[in-house]
C-alpha cells in the first residue's frame, strides 16, 4: 500500500516536469539583437536626461557671459567711433588748411606755435605759473610734431607737383646781348596763330601755314627777337618750326614744358622769359585766354581750316599787324603795356590804321592852317 502510494507520487512529479519544460540557454545570433536593443534603450535614456540638464544650464551661462562683456563691448565701440571721428576731423581740417592757406603762411603759424610752446618763464614767475607753462609745453608737444610732419609732407608733395605744373626754369631764355637791350621780344603762339594743325583717325595729321607768315617773319625779324611759345609738346613743335622757318627768323622755341599748368590749362608765363616785361609783345589767336599777363597780349583772329582743307578768303591778319609792330619797334615806347591798354582789347590792326589816318588828317589840317 505504501509502495503504491510512493509510485503514484513519483509519477505525478515526473508528469509535472514534462508539462513545463526547463528553458535552455541559446547562443544563436537571433538573441543578440534583443539584448542590444535593450541596452540601446537604456543608454538612450540616460544621455537624454543629461542633455536636458546641460541645455537648461546653457542660457544661464550665456546670460552671465553677456553681462560680463556688456561694459567691455560698449567701451570698445565708444573708443572705435571716437577714433574714427577724430581721424575724420583731422583729415578734413588738414584738407581745409591745404586749400585755404599757402605753405609760407602755414610755416609762419607753426613757427609761432613752436615759439610759444618753448617760451620759458622768468625766474621771478611764481611756481604756479612755471608749472602751468611746463604743462602747456608738454601738452603742445604732440600737436607741434604733427604740424611739423604735415609741413614736411606738404613741402615734398608741392615740390613734386611743381615739376609738372611750373615751367622747367625761372629763366626760359638766355640773357639778352648787351647790344640788344633795347630790342623788343615778339612772342608768337603757334597753332591757330601762324599755322593750323589738326588730326583725325582717317587722315592723321595735317598742317597749314597761315597766309603771309613768311613775309611776316622775315620783315619783323629785322626789328624783334622772335620767340615761339606753344602749349604743344616739343616733339610736335620742333619739327613744325624747322619746316616753317627755313630762313631762321625765329631765335627760340618754347613748348609745353615751359608753360604753367593751372586750372586744367597750360598758360604762358612771361615772367619766366628772362626779359623786361615792358618790352614783351605776345601775339596769339587766343591771347587773353592763354597767358598769365594779358597786359602784354595782342589778339588776332584765330586761323582755322575747314574739313575739306579750304581756308577763309583774304586772310590778311598777320600782314595787317605789321604796321603796328614796326611802329612800336621804331619808336620804342618805355612800356608797351601802357600802349596796349589804350586799345582796350580791340582789333589793334584796324584801330591802329584808323588812328594813323586820323593823325595824318590832323597833320594836314595843321599844315593848311600854317600856310594860311
Amino acid at each position: 500500500m505504501a509502495s503504491s502510494a510512493l509510485r503514484s507520487r513519483i509519477v505525478s512529479i515526473t508528469s509535472r516536469y514534462k508539462a513545463a519544460p526547463v528553458p535552455r540557454r541559446s547562443f544563436s545570433a537571433d538573441a543578440a539583437p534583443s539584448n542590444l536593443n535593450k541596452e540601446s534603450i537604456i543608454h538612450d535614456h540616460v544621455p537624454a536626461a543629461a542633455a536636458a540638464a546641460v541645455g537648461s544650464a546653457e542660457p544661464v551661462a550665456e546670460a552671465a557671459a553677456a553681462a560680463e562683456k556688456g561694459p567691455q563691448s560698449l567701451g570698445w565701440k565708444l573708443f572705435k567711433y571716437g577714433l574714427i571721428g577724430t581721424l575724420t576731423g583731422a583729415t578734413a581740417y588738414t584738407g581745409y588748411v591745404t586749400y585755404a592757406y599757402p605753405l609760407e603762411e602755414v610755416e609762419a603759424r607753426v613757427k609761432a606755435l613752436r615759439e610759444s610752446a618753448n617760451s620759458t618763464r622768468s625766474d621771478e614767475a611764481s611756481g604756479q605759473e612755471k608749472s602751468t607753462n611746463a604743462l602747456y609745453s608738454a601738452a603742445m608737444t604732440v600737436p607741434i610734431k604733427a604740424a611739423e610732419l604735415y609741413l614736411d609732407l606738404r613741402t615734398t608733395l608741392e615740390e613734386h607737383v611743381k615739376g609738372f605744373t611750373e615751367p622747367t626754369s625761372d629763366k626760359l631764355l638766355p640773357d639778352l646781348h648787351p647790344a640788344e637791350q633795347h630790342v623788343f621780344t615778339l612772342v608768337l603762339d603757334l597753332n591757330e596763330t601762324i599755322i593750323y594743325s589738326d588730326w583725325t583717325r582717317e587722315r592723321g595729321w595735317r598742317t597749314f601755314k597761315r597766309p603771309g607768315v613768311d613775309d611776316f617773319l622775315q620783315h619783323l625779324a629785322k626789328f624783334y627777337e622772335i620767340v615761339i611759345y606753344s602749349d604743344q609738346l616739343s616733339m610736335y613743335v620742333d619739327p613744325v618750326v624747322e619746316r616753317l622757318d627755313t630762313n631762321h627768323c625765329i631765335r627760340y622755341r618754347l613748348s609745353r614744358g615751359a608753360t604753367k599748368y593751372q586750372d586744367g590749362k597750360h598758360y604762358r608765363d612771361f615772367s619766366k622769359l628772362n626779359r623786361d616785361p615792358r618790352k614783351i609783345i605776345y601775339v596769339s589767336g587766343h591771347a587773353f585766354e592763354s597767358s598769365l599777363q594779358p597786359e602784354n597780349s595782342v589778339p588776332i583772329k584765330p586761323f582755322k581750316m575747314s574739313e575739306t582743307g579750304e581756308q577763309e578768303p583774304l586772310d590778311t591778319a598777320l600782314l595787317d599787324l605789321i604796321p603796328f609792330l614796326e611802329y612800336v619797334a621804331r619808336n620804342s615806347p618805355p612800356d608797351i603795356r601802357a600802349v596796349l591798354s589804350t586799345y582796350e582789347r580791340k582789333d589793334i590792326a584796324k584801330e591802329f590804321l584808323e588812328r594813323s589816318k586820323d593823325y595824318q588828317r590832323r597833320v594836314q589840317q595843321q599844315k593848311r592852317g600854317f600856310w594860311r
